[in-house]
């Protein structure tokens, strides 16, 4: 694939090296390095495991910038600034056209370092591509007021932000305020390869979930659900697919066992190697965006049952009425119940949900609008205009 454009100097920063957010940079690298741009990435050197170190390795090959890992927390703490200054020196040291920001920590220090680099002389553009982020914060709490007071200060130096479903660009408007720089909803894409069917194993579980294992993502209410199951004489099967942090997924396996639960842990694997071993995949997310997990079971045609949440409905489009309500273990229990009893609903289901998909994500397009955002934002700044000054006045 040729790019259409001049070859760009292109650097993305995220924290963390897993999920959605990881696969979406992995993506977007990918492509934009075939499509003849110079790409590099700089991440958090604490977080991921075995799978994810893999990922990486193989990425590095396409990544003519090069791959920079240091130590990012999660929270806001004092050693950001660290975190900041090693970030802006490899920016630095790299000279890109471009610096694309992915979630909130993300988000802060590639604009922040643009800003830096503009101050050096050089023209240098910035995405930010919230994937949730910062918007799953309450703004009535302190913590919201300090994380959507810093979004709406780093508008200024924002060449544009980037969301990944229509729920999350509103989200931005209600909870940080109407954006003073242009704001774009690009969808999060697929591969062709993703559209082919997925070969069950021999004995595959009931249900699967596939997913960071943390609290937001619903583990405990699925289980709970399973519980239930359990308690009316249902005992269903579950294949957990996912990493986290040890304490979470320790006190996960201490309830299935407790309660005998048939659960199944299993460390991060590809999702279609995932999506095999189970007949139907279950998402019962309390929040979310656009999950990839979602599109990625979509495609491949897997049966689903799923919380209505984030962008979720936007994928489960004219069908949005069989989403469940999040944190409900009971709504919940009855869809797996529902479904166990009728399985040959959600095939048809699904089918079609394939189709749509198919239809809207598309991969080589999540990139093609992305480097159309690029050139334009570049063009406008080597054509003079303050930007910047420009948007603190208004």
């Amino acid at each position: 694939m040729q790019n259409a454009g001049e070859p760009l100097r292109i650097l993305h920063v995220l924290r963390a090296p897993v999920g959605g957010v990881f696969r979406h940079v992995c993506d977007l690298i990918e492509m934009q390095a075939d499509r003849g741009h110079k790409v590099g990435m700089i991440c958090d050197s604490t977080t991921g495991g075995a799978f994810e170190a893999g990922l990486l390795a193989e990425l590095e090959a396409r990544l003519a910038l090069g791959l920079k890992r240091t130590p990012m927390s999660r929270p806001i703490r004092p050693v950001d600034l660290g975190a900041f200054l090693r970030v802006r020196a490899h920016a630095d040291s790299v000279a890109p056209d471009v610096i694309h920001g992915h979630g909130a920590k993300g988000g802060v220090f590639s604009r922040l370092t643009a800003a830096s680099e503009r101050r050096s002389g050089r023209v240098v553009a910035t995405f930010y591509t919230l994937h949730g982020g910062s918007l799953n914060f309450d703004r009535h709490t302190l913590a919201g007021r300090l994380y959507f007071g810093v979004e709406r200060s780093l508008e200024r130096v924002t060449d544009s932000l980037i969301h990944v479903s229509a729920f999350e660009a509103e989200t931005y408007r209600e909870k940080v305020g109407e954006p003073r720089c242009p704001a774009h909803v690009i969808y999060n894409g697929l591969r062709p390869g993703e559209f082919e069917p997925v070969t069950k194993i021999d004995n595959p579980a009931d249900f699967l979930f596939l997913g960071e294992l943390r609290p937001l993502k619903g583990v405990g209410v699925l289980l709970r659900a399973l519980e239930i199951l359990n308690a009316e004489g249902n005992k269903r099967s579950l294949a957990i697919v996912g990493g986290g942090v040890r304490e979470q997924i320790e006190t996960y396996r201490a309830f299935a066992a407790e309660k005998d639960l048939d659960v199944r842990f299993h460390a991060p694997i590809p999702a279609r190697q995932a999506l095999a071993q189970a007949r139907m995949i279950v998402v019962p997310s309390l929040a979310e965006s656009l999950p990839y997990v979602v599109l990625e079971a979509a495609a491949a045609g897997t049966p689903m049952i799923a919380t209505r949440v984030g962008g979720i409905p936007e994928i489960f489009s004219g069908e949005e009425d069989r989403l469940i309500e999040p944190g409900n273990e009971r709504a919940l229990a009855s869809a797996l119940t529902a479904a166990l009893e009728n399985p040959q609903r959600l095939v048809e289901e699904a089918a079609a949900r394939r189709v749509f998909v198919r239809e809207r994500f598309s991969l080589s397009g999540m990139a093609e609008e992305n480097e159309a955002l690029y050139h334009e934002a570049l063009s406008r700044r080597r054509g003079g205009r303050a930007m910047d000054a420009t948007l603190s006045a208004s």
